[in-house]
């Protein structure tokens, strides 16, 4: 027997059978990664942008990188300085530039904080969302348990107002008890609205924060961060009728009550920015924001407002002493912004 005959060559068509399996299993798998890279990226990732292996081809071609959540976002380290800008110790606080996606400013801006009243901004916000201006809320007992001493409003038991009315009552006077109304009227029950509100901070990154309630009254588990107040106000502003009410200063509210007559509540806002008490730096603006205050969280502003050359800006401090030395501050960042 000769060499030629104890080398029989394979037939042709299995090897290209075979060929054909081999690549559709490499093709599938390449397909899987990639399907299980391009699920990865979806999630918000607010603090960077992240690196990934294009599989595109059927194999690593590099690392690339590309923006995620973060495009639109300001992002920066916990702590920025600012050349002749100190708030007072025990405070946290940032500056962010909206139209340069860049923090100015920043003191301890991812370390957990209590934001008091300022929670009423992710309130207002699913109220905007999931709402109807023009729908009519009665009020039932359940809504005005509240802790003693709380912001309110002045709704009775069997008062009807509208969800715009409503809004007003909660963004401008920071009412609890218009808290807790639209709260139930969302989502038709407290903790039902506490859960939407927690799914929404993690809609928009907002991951270090965690609510119990829609009015910000103090709870150890009822926490967020400067950055995360930041999230919100900055999705609110999106929202045109939360822009329109945070600019007012005062607002007569139309309450009906239960015998059917109606009554005035005449409501001013809670910052001193807009009755006029504590003056602004020069050629800023000042759009409006959202006030906190409890013992414990101290007094807070999260603040929208405008520059001499139209750029927008919010400004955001926790935790000061008292109502003065909080204005006082807040004008040592809205100073920056014309510089």
């Amino acid at each position: 027997m000769n060499e030629q005959n104890t080398n029989k060559r394979l037939p042709i068509i299995p090897v290209v059978i075979l060929a054909i399996a081999v690549c559709a299993v490499l093709g599938g798998l390449a397909v899987y990664f990639s399907g299980k890279e391009s699920q990865t990226v979806r999630m918000p990732v607010p603090y960077v942008n992240d690196a990934y292996l294009d599989t595109s081809a059927g194999r690593v071609l590099a690392y690339q990188t590309r923006n995620t959540f973060s495009g639109d976002l300001c992002v920066s380290e916990d702590n920025v300085g600012l050349d002749g800008v100190a708030i007072t110790d025990g405070e946290s606080g940032a500056l962010f530039s909206l139209d340069d996606h860049t923090v100015l400013f920043s003191r301890n801006m991812y370390g957990k904080v209590y934001p008091a009243s300022v929670t009423k901004i992710m309130t207002a916000m699913l109220a905007l969302k999931y709402g109807n201006l023009d729908d009519s809320v009665t009020v039932i007992e359940e809504d005005l348990d509240l802790e003693e001493g709380s912001q309110v409003v002045g709704l009775k038991v069997g008062d009807t107002v509208t969800v715009r009315e409503l809004l007003h009552g909660l963004l401008i006077h920071s009412g609890n008890d218009a808290s807790m109304v639209l709260a139930r009227y969302v989502s038709g029950s407290v903790p039902a609205f506490v859960d939407l509100m927690n799914k929404t901070l993690v809609e928009i990154g907002a991951t270090g924060s965690h609510f119990m309630n829609p009015s910000g009254l103090h709870d150890s588990n009822h926490y967020t961060t400067v950055y995360d107040i930041y999230l919100m106000l900055n999705e609110a502003l999106s929202m045109q009728e939360f822009v329109r009410i945070i600019k007012m200063s005062a607002h007569a509210m139309t309450v009906t009550h239960a015998d059917g007559t109606r009554e005035i509540l005449n409501i001013t806002s809670t910052d001193r920015y807009l009755t006029g008490t504590a003056p602004a730096p020069k050629d800023v603006i000042v759009l409006g924001g959202k006030t906190g205050t409890t013992s414990i969280a101290g007094h807070c502003l999260a603040l929208a407002s405008q520059n001499a050359f139209g750029q927008k800006f919010i400004s955001v401090i926790v935790g000061a002493r008292n109502s003065d030395i909080l204005y006082s501050d807040m004008n040592k960042l809205l100073a920056q912004i014309n510089e």
